[in-house]
C-alpha cells in the first residue's frame, strides 16, 4: 500500500471524517468487553490511537489507557478534542512501545494493522508490553475476510484495490502465533448505521480512508460520480451495515 503521511495529509478531517455514533462506539465497547477481563481496572493501550475515536471511551469503560501515535498532528487532534482524565497519548508504534514490560492489560488496534511495517517485531513488543493473560483486539481488515462495504463497489475495482491492503486471516495469525500469542477468539460486529446515503458520501469525500490513497485521479473521479448517481437517488435513506471482523489474541 501507498504509505500515507498523517502529517501532512488526512489528519485535518480525520475525526470529522471518521467520526462515530454514541450508539456505534457502545456497540464496539460491548464486543469489546465481551472478550476482556471482567475485573475493573484494566490498564489499556490504543495504539495508532489517531484522533483519539475510541481512548475516551476505553477509558470511561475499562481503566486508564494510553494512546500510541506516531502522527504529531493526529496527537494534537486527540489532545485537543479527545480529552479524558484517565487518558494521555504518547509518540510510538507498534514496534516501538513507550510504555514498560508487563504493564498493560489489554491493547486495541482498531484498523491500524495494516500501517505496521514491521508485523513480527510488532507482535513482539506487544508481548513485551502486555502482563501474562493480556489480550490483543485487533479490528483488522483481512483480504479473505473483507467486510465489502457498500460504496466500494462503484469504484474501478474497488473491493480488490481495498483487499489488497490486507493480509490473509493466517498469515496475520501466524505472525502472532510464532511469537507466542494464542487465539482466544475470532468474529465479527456489525457496526449500527451512521446516518443516511447523502450523510455517508460526505464523509466519503473528506477521504480519510486508506483505501482512497491508492487509487489515481480519474478512478476517484469515476467512483465518486458513480457514487452521487446512487446517492441522488435516496439520499435519505440508511446505508447498509456490514459485518466487521475482531480477532482477539492472548498471551500466555
Amino acid at each position: 500500500m501507498r504509505s500515507i503521511d498523517y502529517d501532512t495529509e488526512q489528519h485535518q478531517d480525520y475525526a470529522r471524517g471518521r467520526a462515530l455514533t454514541r450508539q456505534q462506539l457502545k456497540v464496539w465497547i460491548d464486543a469489546f468487553a465481551a472478550v476482556l477481563p471482567e475485573r475493573r481496572p484494566l490498564v489499556g493501550l490504543d495504539v495508532g490511537s489517531g484522533t483519539g475515536r475510541y481512548t475516551p471511551a476505553l477509558a470511561e469503560a475499562f481503566g486508564p489507557v494510553t494512546g500510541v501515535e506516531p502522527s504529531v498532528r493526529m496527537r494534537e487532534v486527540a489532545q485537543t478534542q479527545s480529552q479524558h482524565p484517565d487518558v494521555r497519548y504518547l509518540a510510538g508504534t507498534a514496534e516501538d512501545l513507550p510504555v514498560p514490560s508487563d504493564s498493560a492489560d489489554y491493547a486495541l488496534m482498531f484498523l491500524s494493522w495494516h500501517h505496521v511495517q514491521d508485523k513480527p517485531r510488532a507482535a513482539r513488543e506487544l508481548a513485551r508490553v502486555l502482563r501474562p493473560g493480556g489480550r490483543l483486539l485487533l479490528r483488522a481488515n483481512f483480504s479473505d475476510h473483507h467486510p465489502r462495504p457498500w460504496w466500494l463497489e462503484h469504484f474501478p475495482n474497488g473491493y480488490e484495490a481495498d483487499a489488497a491492503l490486507f493480509q490473509p486471516l493466517h498469515e496475520a495469525i501466524e505472525t502472532f502465533t510464532s511469537v507466542g500469542w494464542r487465539v482466544a477468539s475470532f468474529g465479527t460486529v456489525t457496526e449500527p448505521s451512521s446516518g443516511t446515503y447523502a450523510d455517508m458520501l460526505e464523509r466519503l469525500r473528506l477521504r480519510t480512508l486508506s483505501f482512497f490513497a491508492q487509487l489515481g485521479p480519474d478512478e476517484l473521479e469515476v467512483g465518486f460520480r458513480r457514487l452521487e448517481k446512487v446517492v441522488a437517488a435516496h439520499p435519505d435513506a440508511p446505508p447498509p451495515v456490514f459485518a466487521e471482523p475482531l480477532l482477539t489474541l492472548e498471551l500466555p
